[in-house]
């Protein structure tokens, strides 16, 4: 049975996590979840200039939880179990000493979002969509990426995202200041293209500028923050509604396929 994910240092000091799970859309799993703090913590080593996150194939960066699987849990408790060991992960992308990129290869929606928005660059390919569509399920974000967008992005623009629950075209997420870097083309080379600064400054100029970043979230309570609306999640997550959109989008998927 083939791993869910890969972790691949470059030459270049770029350290890639691909989710591999194109079947799922790339879906989050357990799985995932532990190759992802894996990942990070291998971020740390000084030969690690950045660290990308992406997708397998070109359709899906990632399309949040899998449903499937964590449609299982149903009370607030055990839904809390999870949406914290996710948040702690997206909570450490926020605050890692190096540079973060989320490459969104193709689509990112729900908790696919969350992870780019922990990401301190979002790169796309044209022509990709996101959005945070977690309303739509009866509940909120819940790895702590409603939180982090709210830092990441002005006010109207982050509350914009999280009310209307929908997806956005490239071009829309430029606009509203979501994605940072368009690319067309092979991704590898857009990438480079798009972080040519990243190998021209040195470490300790990079290192210098995220320890700034780090200390404004220490002040304003991130972790606090985050905590508390994995916390609020949980208690929707509970809910009769929640339940009954999961089994609405999972008997529509099936009737498709």
């Amino acid at each position: 049975m083939s791993k869910s994910y890969d972790i691949c240092m470059m030459d270049d000091g770029l350290l890639v996590f691909t989710i591999t799970r194109q079947d799922k859309r790339n879906a989050v799993n357990f799985e995932v979840m532990a190759g992802l703090n894996k990942a990070i913590q291998l971020a740390n080593k000084p030969k690690v200039k950045a660290l990308v996150i992406t997708g397998e194939g070109e359709e899906a960066f990632c399309s949040g939880g899998d449903l499937g699987e964590f449609h299982q849990l149903k009370t607030e408790d055990q839904a809390y179990q999870m949406l914290i060991k996710m948040g702690e992960l997206l909570y450490q992308l926020v605050m890692h000493p190096k540079p973060t990129v989320a490459l969104l290869n193709g689509l990112a929606i729900g908790g696919g979002c969350e992870i780019a928005t922990a990401c301190d660059i979002r790169i796309a390919r044209k022509g990709i969509k996101a959005g945070f569509v977690q309303g739509n399920l009866a509940i909120t974000t819940g790895w702590g990426g409603g939180t982090i967008l709210l830092e990441r992005l002005q006010h109207s623009a982050a509350m914009k995202m999280l009310l209307e629950a929908k997806v956005y075209s490239c071009e829309q997420l430029i606009e509203l200041g979501f994605v940072q870097y368009i690319y067309e083309g092979d991704r590898w080379e857009g990438l480079r293209n798009n972080l040519e600064f990243i190998f021209t400054l040195e470490d300790t100029v990079l290192i210098a500028y995220k320890t700034m970043f780090i200390r404004k979230m220490r002040l304003l309570d991130l972790k606090e923050r985050i905590e508390n609306e994995i916390r609020q999640c949980a208690i929707l997550w509970e809910k009769d509604a929640h339940h009954k959109q999961v089994d609405k989008f999972l008997n529509k998927k099936m009737v498709k396929e």
